[in-house]
């Protein structure tokens, strides 16, 4: 539910149908439980019709009014520029282009810790995208899962500075970033750093989580935001897990048999009783 300070924030907008159809909802179910807030609503709605039922103003002709004008306004003075030597010209345009080279620095060195709503937001995004493209392809999973914990960082602090539509944002660029990064998480490169920094991203989902629950008035689709990405992860680590084990093969393996080794047998020798025989035949 919106808070009182919220509300009376949103309530001109409201007033004039400026805001979306489930903020006005939320405003709604607010008026509808405070005194204070339908009150000045009313008195919103009233100075708005006495505006509109205001009779225009009649037509003024332009240059009488621009001659009346011109008489009460200061005279201008003519600006008289000294011509300066080529060598200063030059000077100045370096000096200028000096200043534009450290403006555009300043730039750069600003951009990354820009969030959704600073105006360096976008030089920020065009970084990432430049460093995505040009980085090899073994780093490539690192720096997705440092861009997804950047995109929770600003999350959690667009819920804490109750800007809710941007911290949707950011959590919905986080999804993309983890649903790209996915393929590679199931066979990363260092599956130790890669498990640290998705057991990171949890830790800052649940403080963005923290950061939308103190408030009074949460955000639902933020809360719901969290949680599809704590789903992500889940099927994340399901599909490490089942990676990780390997299949065990369930049989016999044939044992061989040994090659058979040739038995030595002694070499028969002459035996000496059928000598004695011979030499006993022949006495005879």
């Amino acid at each position: 539910m919106l808070s009182h300070t919220t509300t009376r924030d949103w309530l001109i907008p409201y007033a004039d149908g400026m805001l979306a159809a489930d903020e006005r909802r939320r405003i709604d179910s607010h008026i509808a439980d405070c005194a204070a807030c339908a009150a000045e609503l009313r008195e919103v709605r009233e100075l708005n019709l006495l505006l509109v039922t205001l009779p225009a103003a009649p037509p003024v002709a332009f240059p009488p009014f621009w001659l009346n004008l011109q008489a009460v306004l200061p005279q201008r003075r003519v600006l008289r520029i000294p011509s300066f030597p080529s060598y200063r010209r030059l000077g100045l345009a370096l000096a200028a282009a000096t200043v534009a080279m450290l403006a555009a620095a300043g730039s750069a060195f600003a951009a990354p810790t820009a969030l959704p709503d600073n105006p360096l937001y976008a030089v920020k995004q065009l970084e990432e995208s430049v460093r995505l493209t040009f980085i090899p392809a073994h780093d490539r999973l690192m720096l997705q899962l440092q861009l997804a914990s950047e995109r929770l960082r600003e999350a959690r602090a667009m819920a804490n500075d109750h800007k809710p539509l941007l911290a949707e944002n950011s959590l919905r660029a986080f999804r993309l970033t983890i649903n790209d990064a996915t393929a590679a998480l199931k066979n990363p490169a260092d599956p130790q750093a890669a498990k640290a920094a998705v057991q990171k991203l949890r830790v800052q989902l649940a403080a963005v989580e923290q950061a939308n629950a103190v408030r009074a008035d949460d955000d639902a689709e933020v809360k719901q935001l969290v949680l599809a990405a704590t789903d992500e992860l889940d099927r994340i680590d399901e599909s490490e897990a089942g990676t990780l084990q390997q299949p065990v093969v369930v049989g016999e393996q044939a044992t061989p048999q040994p090659t058979p080794q040739p038995v030595l047998r002694p070499t028969p020798q002459p035996s000496s009783s059928g000598g004695d025989r011979e030499h006993t035949s022949g006495d005879r």
